[in-house]
């Protein structure tokens, strides 16, 4: 069966030949052809370049033109800040401290980077259309509520529900206009990127996801289109209510038991995708260990709906090798068998960490474990809400450390620490949070600890 036509009938959760393909190449696609990830987003020939790089040595049978969900906010208004290995981060929120919405207005298809994205689609649908699905990823309408408030978002969202509410149907219009111009420009599959509801309750999810989210699926399905929704870190609580939303597919990362969405997905008979490991496996790990992972996955998803991918943008440094081993198992897969000398990353013997005696430091260890909040927008979330809540006064009580786990260290200090859930904010050696809290909660908390040891 031909690529396009397996990864359709896969979105249509239909049993398969083979499990589909469709590796998340975003910044990576800079990597490849030797560029920054700040140069490579922002100019339409090297983005043609990196993709189509990425399809000759992927031989995927989808893949996203762009993995940058700042592309809606830039044009709104936010401030962006670019790193070479990263997409750009969101450093300013126009509706930040009660300025007006209606000082916004839907985005021109002239403004920002659209006419390069727009011009990037077009070409390489012409290149690949007729052989692979092209994925156009609009960024969600809650974490664009979030780029234009900030993380204050999250405790307007019940002091001041209906204002939050006006924003978000916004965002809602502008995710229907850009899934628009991108269906025109070829895209067959809209994915709906939002990672931040995975730092929500499910009752928050139904108030301000699920009715705007539904309403661009709905939006999707009308032009005869796929749709995806994409959700980062530990959303497990929500799996119900994004299959609600009547996607065709949902696409989750490793911190989601593969079995457990496949449980709610199938009861919904919608088709699930994601999964493989970023850092542990894919960035930091060999060709042996990628096939070993994606043979496991492929034997616990099943080839009714499940389609093979990462659990996110790719990382820029991924080696391009281990992506081919990925490759070469999901195309090959009679010839393989499950490996028995699988080597763990997570156990090398010469790695090891020595954890903060956090009893007899008088300071408050404050440690947040991301992803990277230069490239996760939950992680970059969590991370300002730690800064912003540490204020002159408490600078000198408190250490702060980042740990990405990008790292392997880090990933040798996650373990050992006993953190599951990216992101997390570990304070004095104990998981506190989860999900983000609001500042005023973690302040609180902090200077609670601070005077508890002093």
């Amino acid at each position: 069966m031909p690529h396009k036509e397996l990864l359709f009938s896969a979105l249509k959760n239909k049993n398969t030949c083979r499990n589909p393909w469709v590796p998340f190449v975003g910044c990576h696609g800079g990597s490849l052809i030797g560029k920054s990830a700040a140069s490579y987003l922002q100019d339409e020939d090297l983005i043609v370049r990196g993709v189509s790089r990425a399809v000759e040595l992927y031989k995927p049978d989808g893949i996203p033109v762009l993995f940058d969900l700042q592309i809606e906010a830039q044009t709104l208004g936010c401030e962006l800040e670019w790193d070479p290995e990263n997409p750009p981060s969101v450093i300013s929120h126009p509706l930040k401290n009660d300025q007006n919405l209606t000082d916004l207005a839907l985005p021109e298809k002239s403004a920002g980077r659209f006419p390069l994205v727009l011009s990037a689609m077009e070409r390489l649908n012409e290149k690949f259309g007729s052989e692979i699905a092209l994925y156009g990823l609009v960024t969600g309408p809650f974490t664009l509520a979030l780029h234009l408030m900030g993380s204050e978002i999250f405790l307007q969202m019940h002091d001041q529900k209906n204002e939050v509410k006006q924003i978000i149907d916004f965002c809602k219009e502008v995710a229907l206009q850009t899934a628009e111009w991108y269906l025109e420009a070829g895209m067959d599959v809209i994915a709906v990127v939002d990672p931040m509801t995975s730092q929500i309750s499910p009752a928050d999810f139904t108030s301000f996801v699920q009715p705007y989210a539904s309403e661009i699926f709905e939006f999707i399905a009308e032009k005869n289109a796929y749709s995806s929704f994409f959700v980062c870190g530990d959303a497990r609580q929500n799996i119900e209510q994004m299959c609600l939303c009547g996607p065709d597919n949902i696409s989750f990362d490793e911190n989601i038991p593969l079995q457990y969405v496949l449980d709610i997905a199938s009861e919904h008979e919608i088709s699930l995708g994601g999964n493989l490991k970023l850092t542990t496996i894919l960035l930091n790990g060999t060709p042996e260990m990628c096939k070993q992972h994606v043979l496991e996955s492929m034997e616990e998803g099943g080839t009714k709906g499940y389609i093979v991918s990462p659990g996110c943008d790719l990382p820029y440094s991924t080696p391009p090798e281990n992506l081919q081993a990925a490759a070469e198992v999901i195309h090959n897969r009679e010839a393989y068998s499950l490996l028995d000398d699988f080597e763990n990353i997570e156990d090398q013997n010469e790695l090891s960490v020595t954890l903060p005696d956090y009893k007899k430091d008088s300071r408050v260890f404050v440690e947040v474990f991301t992803l990277d909040s230069k490239s996760c927008a939950p992680c970059q979330y969590m991370v300002d809400t730690v800064i912003n809540s540490i204020d002159e006064e408490l600078q000198d009580k408190i250490v702060f450390k980042e740990y990405k786990i990008k790292d392997k260290e880090s990933v040798v200090r996650m373990k050992k620490m006993e953190v599951t859930s990216i992101p997390s904010i570990v304070i004095e050696g104990r998981i506190k949070y989860e999900n983000t809290p609001s500042q005023k909660e973690l302040h609180s908390t902090i200077v609670k600890l601070i005077k508890e040891k002093n």
